[in-house]
């Protein structure tokens, strides 16, 4: 017997497959795009002398992304950059007081900050599209992203080298705070300003 010839796919249907492929390759591209600026800002760093994180701009492309990504979109690109980082690709900030790459930069002294990138981002995203996307909402979701990036670079170094409370803030928190609030209005600013733009000139699907 002859083989049934299947009937050819319903209009209807393939669109919708080639726009779901498309939708993939889109999220794809953004998380891969995202990543990478994720790593350019890691090396833009400073190192200090009295603690072993050095000054990046690292939170600043979380505090970003944050704001201009959706929650899932956001945290998709952090998980990534932490995947490549894992994989040794030279994705983190450089730091002379822990030469080391790949899973063992992670479980360093900035290990706390790095496993908080993917939270941060996607609570920054979560809050931000729930209070509205004016500069002050968008103030307040940077610094609640920021607060939880810094509470566990504390708690990391608090718990890892077993330093008390107050000596962990030293180092991790109180250095920080000053370019922390300028990179929070920093990516306020650029966000909010880029959500004012005509509609024609952004991505006609939200990211």
């Amino acid at each position: 017997m002859n083989k049934p010839i299947s009937p050819p796919l319903a209009p209807e249907i393939l669109p919708a497959a080639l726009w779901g492929t498309a939708a993939w390759l889109r999220a794809s591209g953004i998380v891969l795009a995202g990543s990478v600026f994720a790593a350019v800002c890691a090396h833009v760093a400073v190192p200090l002398s009295f603690t072993p994180v050095p000054l990046t701009l690292q939170p600043f492309a979380v505090l970003l992304l944050g704001l201009l990504l959706t929650p899932r979109l956001a945290g998709a690109t952090f998980a990534a950059y932490l995947l490549e980082g894992a994989a040794g690709l030279p994705v983190f900030a450089p730091n002379a007081a822990a030469p080391v790459s790949g899973v063992a930069h992670i479980f360093g002294p900035t290990g706390g900050y790095l496993l908080a990138y993917p939270l941060a981002a996607m609570l920054i995203s979560f809050l931000w599209r729930r209070t509205g996307r004016g500069f002050a909402s968008a103030l307040l979701s940077a610094a609640a992203g920021d607060a939880v990036i810094l509470a566990c670079g504390a708690l990391w170094l608090a718990v890892l080298p077993n330093l008390p409370a107050g000596s962990a803030a030293a180092l991790a928190v109180a250095p920080f705070l000053p370019g922390d609030a300028l990179k929070i209005a920093a990516a306020a600013a650029l966000a909010t300003g880029f959500y004012r733009l005509p509609r024609s000139t952004r991505s006609p699907h939200p990211m």
